[in-house]
């Protein structure tokens, strides 16, 4: 069983464009990677099934067209409303079930030995009154992949999401900063390296990245930028992210 759950620190910090880099990347190696967004707020009803934007954007940007019933299983558990999946749930009178989403998953790995989860939101956005995304993380056994944000404020968001983590005993397989706005000035650069380095002398985790800031997901190039990473692809290898068996 391989693959990980890529969670943030918070909204828009980049998930989307790890997962698709990520996936693009897995399967430029000879890898069987695939996309999943378990919980997708957003979304939007048709007469054939819900659409998933989030999943959407990492399938357009790694080449991948599942038929129906994949698409899916890669998205099944879906709201129309752009909120929280609490809210979007008790909105739509329909909890976020957790035996669905994990026999999808199964299911899913069927076709695809490798499946790269993607979150909605931080790990502690809510599910209901009673459980979290990291419950839902958790009932994966993935390990998680923590996308946050290479600027200001980062430090903060991003020591106190990997406690949240190791609380709850979800093993984390690495850190990857990404920009998530245009370069700026010098200052804002020298944070960005401070902000670097002091996660990877406090992380409890290897830290990767800043992957470059980009309008919108582009698997190609975010999977050149996870290639330059020195040590990456062992990390996910010893953290069974990736079969340490399987191409490289």
């Amino acid at each position: 069983m391989s693959g990980c759950f890529v969670v943030g620190t918070d909204t828009e910090t980049g998930k989307t464009v790890v997962t698709a880099g990520l996936v693009r990347w897995l399967r430029d190696r000879g890898m069987d990677a695939a996309p999943m967004k378990p919980v997708q707020t957003g979304a939007t009803p048709t007469e054939t099934g819900w659409h998933a934007p989030d999943l959407d954007t990492v399938l357009a940007a790694t080449d991948l067209r599942p038929d129906a019933a994949t698409y899916a299983r890669m998205a099944p558990c879906c709201y129309e409303p752009a909120c929280s999946p609490h809210l979007a749930a008790r909105e739509a009178e329909r909890p976020v079930d957790l035996a669905t989403i994990t026999r999808a998953l199964t299911a899913l790995r069927r076709q695809h030995p490798t499946i790269v989860c993607e979150a909605a939101g931080g790990v502690l956005v809510p599910l209901d009154g009673e459980r979290f995304m990291t419950d839902l993380v958790a009932a994966t056994g993935l390990p998680a992949l923590l996308v946050a944000h290479a600027g200001l404020g980062t430090l903060n968001h991003t020591l106190l999401t990997l406690e949240a983590l190791r609380a709850r005993r979800i093993p984390v397989a690495a850190t990857v900063l990404t920009k998530t706005e245009p370069a700026g000035d010098a200052e804002t650069a020298a944070i960005q390296r401070d902000n670097a380095a002091m996660l990877d002398s406090l992380a409890p985790t290897p830290v990767f990245g800043p992957i470059p800031f980009m309008e919108t997901p582009d698997g190609a190039r975010t999977a050149a930028g996870l290639d330059q990473q020195a040590g990456l692809l062992d990390r996910l290898a010893a953290t069974g992210v990736i079969d340490n068996g399987g191409p490289r």
